[in-house]
């Protein structure tokens, strides 16, 4: 039980993430109004992202400077969780800026520049799969990682910024820290982008665990 505390974290936090997000009072923001519990799912899930897809790239790092494969086995699968919480993000996004907005997709610069970093990524699994030797493809899908991770942040962050944006905190529009995310979104938000991520570092840890007992069978044949 001692080394899988933090798997029954994640369960409890996200547990109250969704009965306190979607029952908890929220402030009554102008056009925002109940579509603000998204803020619970959305963002978090972004964060989430962000911090498995780093994590992927230390590992790249790692293997770039040691030749391991166990060390590519965690980066391609931090990758693949962090890959899922971009798609989950953008969906939640889209749900969000429909009832706020009045589009799923409104061609907005963070918008668009959401969707090409994940495409980045998707070709990040099809460059995986071009290579049939373990060493090769681990090699240049490193190389690959650390910059698709550094033309990830200057798409999120920075470019959006210098053009009109939906956005809160975005091309002068305020962010909700601005204006009010209030003690009760607080309560739930932090706990939510900790519940997230744990869950996403759950996901990644059983996917690489089958492929290192995959690796053993294949070297026992």
């Amino acid at each position: 039980m001692k080394k899988h505390w933090w798997k029954v974290l994640a369960a409890l936090l996200l547990f109250y993430t969704v009965i306190a997000g979607l029952l908890m009072d929220a402030p009554r923001l102008h056009i925002l109004n109940e579509t603000i519990r998204a803020l619970h799912f959305h963002v978090p899930m972004w964060f989430g992202m962000l911090a498995l897809l780093l994590l992927s790239v230390v590992y790249a790092v790692k293997y770039l400077r040691s030749g391991e494969l166990r060390h590519d086995r965690y980066a391609v699968e931090f990758a693949n969780a962090g890959l899922i919480f971009g798609i989950l993000g953008i969906v939640t996004g889209m749900f969000w800026a429909h009832y706020t907005w009045g589009k799923f997709w409104s061609f907005d610069p963070k918008q668009n520049m959401s969707a090409i970093a994940l495409l980045i990524y998707l070709a990040y699994f099809v460059l995986r799969g071009s290579f049939e030797d373990d060493h090769q493809r681990a090699r240049i899908s490193s190389v690959y990682n650390i910059f698709a991770f550094a033309a990830m942040v200057p798409l999120l962050f920075i470019l959006p910024r210098l053009t009109s944006s939906l956005h809160p905190g975005n091309g002068g529009n305020p962010g909700f820290n601005a204006y009010d995310l209030d003690s009760n979104l607080r309560m739930v938000f932090y706990p939510a982008v900790i519940g997230w991520f744990l869950l996403g570092l759950w996901f990644a840890s059983l996917r690489v665990r089958l492929r290192l007992v995959q690796d053993k069978l294949e070297d026992n044949l």
